[in-house]
């Protein structure tokens, strides 16, 4: 058994308290930023647009994430509407859903691709994600069910949200080891995934996967047919991005050998002329 008495408080300004996962988020935020920059310079995208796209993802991205957080727990919110504006409860497919909304619309208005702000965005979205399980592991959220593995996390910290004493399974790590596998594999395929937009949806769809399986191991409250809120929007992720992402990978693969045997053909005519 892994024990976990750290203290989820890293310091108190009166009634405020700022915790681990607090700070975590803000590193969070800081990777996507840095990683996107160096994505954003490497296609020729200007700084701007990132530092304004990001700060209207981190609006959008909290916003949607309360909101569906409360939905999810709307009988408890219900019994304490006082409670409904605030920072208690963040739900990560609300984060994911706002930013790209968020995203959508400051390409509409810019008149960018949303396609390759999204595959700009998406390896730092991931390690973001990742670096933010650090403070779910150290808060005690999001965690798992009872379990008597070797690798069973207890917490013993009396400001953790997790249950006390009882060996539970890690799910905060699994999700960190899954959100760094999907990252290894999203930053090798980067320069080599076409067309635009491909890197976007696979993140999505590699990311939906783990967060579906992990979720089994996780604490929860049936939401449809049996299954979590979360589980329910990645199964929807998943039947919308792999069958676009084939559709048009395969498109890109029909068209690119068509433009390369226009360019034959073009070729040899031209050096006739010549």
């Amino acid at each position: 058994m892994i024990t976990i008495g750290i203290n989820p408080v890293v310091f108190c300004l009166g009634s405020l308290e700022v915790r681990w996962y607090g700070v975590m988020v803000v590193l969070a935020i800081v990777a996507i930023i840095f990683i996107a920059l160096h994505e954003a310079r490497r296609v020729g995208i200007s700084e701007e647009h990132i530092y304004n796209v990001g700060l209207w993802a981190i609006i959008g991205g909290v916003v949607v994430s309360r909101l569906v957080h409360v939905i999810d727990k709307w009988d408890y919110y219900l019994a304490h509407p006082g409670q409904i504006i605030g920072f208690a409860g963040l739900a990560i497919y609300g984060a994911v859903i706002g930013a790209l909304l968020a995203i959508l619309i400051y390409s509409w208005v810019k008149k960018l691709s949303f396609w390759q702000l999204g595959d700009i965005a998406a390896p730092g979205a991931i390690l973001g994600q990742a670096i933010g399980r650090i403070g779910c592991t150290i808060n005690g959220c999001c965690y798992g069910l009872p379990a008597s593995l070797p690798w069973a996390v207890v917490y013993t910290h009396p400001a953790s949200y997790a249950l006390l004493g009882v060996p539970l399974h890690p799910t905060q790590i699994y999700h960190l080891l899954w959100d760094l596998v999907v990252f290894a594999i999203i930053w090798r395929l980067r320069t080599r995934l076409k067309p635009k937009g491909s890197l976007f949806l696979l993140w999505l769809a590699l990311y939906a996967v783990g967060d579906l399986g992990i979720r089994f191991a996780r604490e929860g409250e049936p939401f449809l047919f049996g299954m979590q809120q979360a589980q329910l929007i990645g199964i929807i992720m998943l039947l919308v991005t792999v069958p676009w992402l084939i559709i048009r990978m395969r498109r890109a693969s029909v068209e690119t050998p068509a433009t390369e045997s226009l360019s034959e053909v073009s070729q040899p005519e031209q050096n006739q002329e010549d």
